[in-house]
């Protein structure tokens, strides 16, 4: 018998081999699924005890909030005596006062800021005009430098015109964001310049192109911007603190420091300011949140 029969023989006889069940299938695909669900929910409670227990000390008297921390127990994260007196003392002290003009310094950086932020990004994405890489440049160099190493120049610049103690010197710093230009820019080169070549050939203006065209269709982007000025403006600390000192003009986290002194820290008062002043963003981002991310995807951004 040649060896080509016996391996056609062998080929014939041996049983064709079981096919993979279904079930072993999604088994299989089930598991990595029920993994990654549960590193899932282990890093959003790694981002969520914190806030949870600062609203919990912010809940309880002042003499428990480190007394539950060793050893942790349920009373770490509930308050066992639930008291606002915290609340009490703080708006007694002119948080009230502190959070209204918090709204008014983000409510003015908003307003003046996406004006500005999205007329540089039309200016930098769609106009042609010499050195505009050079801007671009130093515009995103300028994001990269921290703030806090401009603050003391700015606060003697400011009092040089005399513009301290002002919403103005609380505003201005705020308008100009290089982060939001970045985001606005890369939305604004996804529009198709046909639609500006055929708006300029109806004779419209650069000014109409940019009022009637591009800012109708950058809503996603103008929220994400938008976003990144609330934020920024409205955990500033270092430059109120320095150009605005009167009890008038205090900002939500400039009047929480106020509590710790030389004579003691209120930490219960503190920890309430940082309840009401951290779910305020929180309640914004997690309403706008998917605008933001659409903002995020349509300008390319990782």
């Amino acid at each position: 018998m040649s060896s080509t029969e016996t391996m056609r023989r062998g080929a014939i006889e041996r049983p064709p081999a079981a096919p993979e069940r279904s079930s072993d299938r999604a088994d299989g695909n089930r598991r990595p699924r029920a993994g990654l669900a549960v590193l899932g929910w282990a890093i959003a409670a790694s981002f969520i005890l914190p806030l949870w227990w600062t609203v919990a000390s912010a809940l309880r008297p002042q003499r428990e909030t480190f007394a539950t921390i060793s050893p942790v127990s349920l009373w770490t994260l509930l308050p066992r005596d639930l008291t606002f007196g915290n609340f009490s003392r703080l708006f007694d002290a002119g948080f009230g006062r502190a959070m209204v003009n918090s709204s008014v310094v983000t409510a003015g950086t908003l307003v003046g800021g996406l004006a500005i932020c999205a007329a540089a990004a039309f200016a930098l994405a769609v106009l042609r005009f010499p050195g505009r890489s050079v801007f671009f440049g130093v515009m995103v160099i300028s994001f990269l430098i921290p703030f806090d190493a401009i603050a003391i120049p700015l606060m003697s610049i400011f009092r040089g015109v005399h513009l301290d103690n002002s919403y103005v010197a609380l505003i201005l710093p705020g308008i100009g964001n290089g982060f939001a230009v970045f985001l606005l820019r890369s939305f604004f080169l996804g529009v198709p310049t046909e639609l500006a070549d055929a708006a300029r050939a109806d004779g419209l203006g650069w000014w109409g192109v940019f009022w009637r065209i591009y800012l109708p269709l950058s809503k996603p982007a103008l929220i994400g911007a938008g976003l990144i000025l609330f934020v920024f403006q409205w955990q500033a600390y270092l430059l109120p603190l320095l150009i605005a000192p009167d009890p008038e003009k205090k900002v939500a986290p400039v009047a929480i420091a106020q509590f710790a002194g030389q004579q003691g820290v209120d930490f219960g008062a503190i920890f309430a300011g940082a309840t009401l002043t951290a779910m305020v963003p929180l309640l914004v981002l997690l309403f706008f949140q998917r605008y933001f991310t659409q903002s995020v995807s349509a300008s390319g951004l990782k």
